[in-house]
């Protein structure tokens, strides 16, 4: 890419997800929001005790590319990353992130430091067999030049406020001093993914639920006493899948994010059932969905002296709130930045590597009616202030 000129090519990763469907002609491997059809050349019998060999994850990297050292790998939202070759786009191996560290998926969104540092995060068992969620630290490449992922470590371990139902976890915020852990009542259950999945065939989507009365909590670790903070901030529900920035402010964080209001996960109105509906019907159907909204929230880090029941946010320009409540937790009310209504400002991009984990002025994103593609829509951007 130059200044006048971008040059575009692509090519299908060959993960094990990939190469056995074609192979076979067949989904083979069960992804996010689709079964794996059954072997036709096997009987019943043998249908039925192959689902108790264990859950198969896929390794189908289709979300985003990152790079770890001096190489680049393609992921998911698995365990499973696999390294390729930047220039010719082939395929090199698979990596799984769980010889290395405790950690049984991660995000596709990982945070890459000026250095080469990599972090991420992930759920993982924790202590008692509960599920925590781990952020995982890939070095960046040292003179011996081992491969960095060899390194990786748990450096922070924030817990799960529901012992076996994890929430989902798209992304998540870093700043130089500190991390942010949204967790959000869009939850998995870990029974009814290994039930359903191991007895019957279920696919990830289908094991998910929605939390009514958790609202959304989140999450403070300091990243360089790699310890979390006791502040227990709180607020309404609603849906996140991405992180635009997150910035400190004196003794605040910053924190802006693309919701999407209430507890119900929005993907249950992705169903091709739905979108084949006609036309009206399936703008009808949109307006039920929860609504988007791009939101800025601001946490205040020092509270040891605040009073119950006091805005806590001293910062000018800007309307969002932080109550300290009777039990010690801290009610965060929003600005909103960019509301519809009925349009999204989603996949948000920022001039990364010079902004990222910084206070900036322009995010860019695709602009969406609703999620209901009627109509061509310029890439738009915000102007944060």
């Amino acid at each position: 890419m130059t200044l006048s000129h971008v040059s575009m090519s692509f090519r299908f990763i060959r993960t094990d997800a990939y190469v056995r469907a074609m192979t076979e002609k067949r989904i083979v491997m069960t992804e996010f929001g689709t079964c794996a059809f059954p072997d036709p050349c096997k009987n019943i019998f043998s249908r039925f005790f192959s689902y108790f060999r264990g859950v198969e994850v896929t390794d189908n990297a289709l979300v985003n590319v990152y790079p770890v050292g001096e190489d680049y790998y393609a992921c998911t939202e698995t365990n499973f990353i696999t390294k390729i070759n930047p220039e010719t786009l082939e395929t090199i191996k698979q990596v799984d992130l769980c010889n290395y560290v405790s950690i049984n998926g991660a995000t596709a969104h990982p945070h890459i430091e000026s250095d080469g540092t990599v972090y991420n995060i992930g759920n993982c068992f924790g202590k008692n067999f509960s599920i925590a969620y781990n952020i995982v630290k890939i070095p960046p490449l040292q003179a011996d030049k081992e491969d960095p992922i060899s390194k990786s470590e748990v450096v922070v371990q924030f817990p799960c406020s529901d012992r076996f139902k994890p929430s989902y976890v798209h992304s998540f915020g870093l700043t130089p001093n500190y991390i942010v852990f949204v967790e959000t009542p869009v939850k998995i259950n870990l029974f009814k993914f290994l039930s359903s999945w191991s007895l019957w065939g279920a696919n990830y989507i289908d094991c998910f639920e929605s939390n009514e009365t958790m609202g959304v909590w989140l999450h403070i670790a300091d990243k360089k006493r790699r310890k979390c903070l006791n502040n227990k901030y709180r607020t309404s529900s609603f849906n996140l899948f991405h992180h635009i920035n997150t910035y400190e402010d004196n003794e605040f964080l910053i924190v802006d994010l693309c919701c999407w209001k209430g507890f119900e996960f929005v993907y249950n109105y992705l169903y091709l059932a739905n979108l084949r509906k006609n036309w009206e019907e399936l703008k009808k159907n949109a307006r039920k969905a929860p609504q988007p909204e791009v939101r800025r929230y601001v946490l205040p880090l020092n509270i040891d002296k605040a009073d119950t029941g006091k805005n806590l946010v001293t910062l000018p320009n800007t309307t969002a709130t932080a109550i300290l409540c009777s039990d010690e937790t801290i009610w965060l009310e929003p600005e909103v930045l960019f509301a519809g209504p009925r349009q999204a400002f989603e996949f948000p991009q920022i001039n990364y590597q010079k902004y990222g984990g910084k206070p900036y002025t322009y995010a860019y994103g695709l602009g969406l009616n609703h999620f209901v593609p009627d109509r061509v829509i310029n890439p738009s951007y915000l102007i944060l202030e």
